[in-house]
């Protein structure tokens, strides 16, 4: 009797389902490192000034953790009504930029208020600058993924580590591929035993 042995060949079916696996977590870890990256450079690329709202003056309008987007435009061209971001005359005693509504020009007098707030802010001012930024659009709650992005170690979190996560994936990717196939044994059918025994020919 011969005894026969077979061998089992990985599944092509289950091979190219891990491939497709992976390759759609390699993708997925593209697209967010690439809107991350988008979400930095648009802007700047569209000519447009971003800020993040720190403070609740503006509630309702541009909430608390919004990103307010502004173009540069001429002094000449700000109208009552228009929001802009400025840092207010040294006598307010604030030195950080303010983002507030112009409620009235007189001049070259401007006076501004937060649409939150129930009176006008108590002091004027002057552009001094022959264009100031005035904002065109914001998106709601989008400076908080920025305020966590000026933090070195979530940066390396959020965009350092699935680039790394990546480029390993592709070395063992290219060492998958320049790595030699082992040919596989087909499997041998299995044959039903014949009987070795000479047949003992009839007495005449």
């Amino acid at each position: 009797m011969t005894i026969l042995a077979t061998t089992a060949a990985p599944s092509h079916r289950d091979r190219s389902r891990s491939a497709r696996a992976r390759g759609f977590l390699v993708n997925l870890g593209l697209t967010l490192t690439m809107l991350v990256a988008l979400a930095f450079l648009l802007p700047s690329l569209m000519g447009l000034q971003r800020y993040v709202i720190m403070g609740g003056s503006m509630e309702g309008t541009y909430d608390l953790g919004s990103v307010v987007l502004s173009e540069v435009v001429p002094v000449s061209e700000l109208e009552v009504g228009d929001v802009i971001t400025y840092v207010p005359p040294a006598e307010s005693g604030i030195t950080t930029l303010v983002t507030h509504r112009i409620v009235s020009i007189d001049g070259e007098d401007l006076r501004t208020q937060g649409d939150a707030n129930p009176a006008v802010d108590p002091w004027t001012f002057q552009l001094t600058a022959a264009t100031q930024p005035r904002v065109v659009a914001h998106v709601p709650y989008a400076g908080y993924v920025f305020m966590a992005l000026a933090d070195r170690g979530t940066r390396m979190a959020l965009i350092g580590l699935p680039a790394a996560l990546i480029a390993l994936w592709s070395l063992v990717e290219l060492g998958r591929a320049l790595r030699p196939e082992r040919p596989v044994e087909p499997a041998v059918a299995a044959t039903p035993a014949t009987s070795a025994e000479p047949r003992t020919p009839a007495l005449v």
